[in-house]
């Protein structure tokens, strides 16, 4: 498990922004898969949005989109497609795309500027592929269609930034896909207006009845460029990798996750060699299974710390936040059961560690050190 982009763009190295993408493309290859849905190109510039947070590489749009084209390069080197997303920008949304279509109220121009920025830093890095976002834009496209169904969006990425390659939708399964219309009138908007491949249909009969309809040149012309990507990259499978170069992975992995762990809040308290250790886990709910929470205990006790069920009086108490931007979860902070948690336990605690965006520390009560850990995998 690598850091998040979020915890990259904190490190701000170059060389080990590309050194991700190249793992992450080794490893892709040796389960034969040859195209990967990163880098997130969003900018980290609305603390409500509840589905970028860490995921982007931050919020200045000059450093997001070096470090996009490091990892793209990374990436693609190693003979993956990269895909930079969510095109022109899912930074500025309090809605997730996943529940709906999130309306974004700035003008064109200032999302050209801005927003846009690292998509260009990726086009000119020769990403190969592109997903706009279900997200409108009235103020630049005033019909008000997601740029996913936006012919002025997207003739913006081919005519002005100049991208030949693929441009692919984000997934059908979403809200935003739908919110205007069927998934089979939506696919076809999407192609007709600029979309090479569809991701994730469930209408499948329905899709391909509305494909019918789509211009002739148009769906050429997508088929074209698919046609094109997949003679230019080799098959993903057959990479071997051997438990030397694995080891290698994980120790890159593991360094850069000890670089980029950082107090927020406090100073670095003595812990002693007997902790307890409660989780607040802001993550539970929604359709997808979250990760092993026992990480961090066996870990203490490999280092030789006690973690007592029941501690003694006086034993020093570490309470672990998990909560991570997730599809469907809705909201960017703490939810109220966190909260009240937190309330209750934190003025007992000698450590707070975050699993999750740094500015969350905002709502750790009182002054216990809090340490940002970015996110909760292994």
């Amino acid at each position: 498990e690598l850091p998040p982009p979020a915890a990259l763009g904190f490190l701000n190295d170059l060389a080990a922004t590309a050194r991700a993408g190249e793992i992450t493309a080794i490893e892709a290859r040796a389960v034969g898969l040859n195209w990967i849905f990163a880098p997130v190109c969003d900018l980290d510039i609305e603390p409500k949005n509840p589905i970028v947070q860490t995921r982007a590489f931050g919020a200045e749009p000059a450093q997001a989109g070096a470090h996009a084209a490091a990892w793209i390069k990374g990436c693609q080197e190693q003979g993956v497609m990269a895909c930079a997303k969510h095109y022109p920008g899912h930074g500025r949304t309090t809605t997730d795309s996943h529940e709906g279509l999130p309306i974004v109220e700035a003008l064109g121009e200032d999302l050209q500027r801005m927003d846009v920025a690292p998509f260009k830093a990726a086009v000119d890095a020769g990403v190969a592929s592109v997903m706009p976002a279900f997200v409108a834009y009235p103020r630049w496209d005033a019909s008000g269609a997601a740029a996913t169904f936006s012919p002025v969006i997207l003739g913006h990425l081919r005519e002005t930034m100049g991208f030949r390659g693929l441009v692919i939708t984000d997934a059908f399964i979403m809200g935003g896909a739908t919110a205007a219309a069927p998934e089979g009138s939506a696919a076809a908007a999407a192609v007709g207006a600029g979309c090479d491949m569809l991701l994730y249909p469930t209408d499948w009969a329905g899709v391909v009845r509305a494909l019918e309809g789509v211009e002739a040149r148009r769906v050429e012309e997508a088929l074209g460029r698919y046609e094109k990507a997949i003679g230019s990259r080799e098959p993903g499978a057959g990479s071997r990798l051997d438990d030397a170069a694995l080891a290698e992975h994980q120790k890159f992995a593991d360094g850069l996750a000890d670089r980029a762990v950082h107090l927020v809040r406090g100073e670095r308290p003595a812990l002693g060699t007997a902790v307890s250790v409660t989780i607040v886990d802001d993550d539970i709910g929604g359709p997808y299974t979250i990760p092993p929470r026992d990480v961090f205990m066996r870990e203490l006790r490999g280092r030789g710390i006690s973690v007592p069920q029941y501690a003694e009086p006086g034993t020093r108490h570490i309470v672990l936040v998990y909560a991570e931007p997730r599809s469907w979860k809705g909201r960017a902070d703490l939810g109220p059961r966190s909260l009240s948690q937190l309330e209750r336990l934190v003025p007992q605690a000698s450590l707070v560690v975050l699993f999750a965006h740094p500015r969350l520390v905002g709502q750790i009560p009182g002054d216990v050190p809090v340490l940002c850990a970015w996110h909760g995998q292994a």
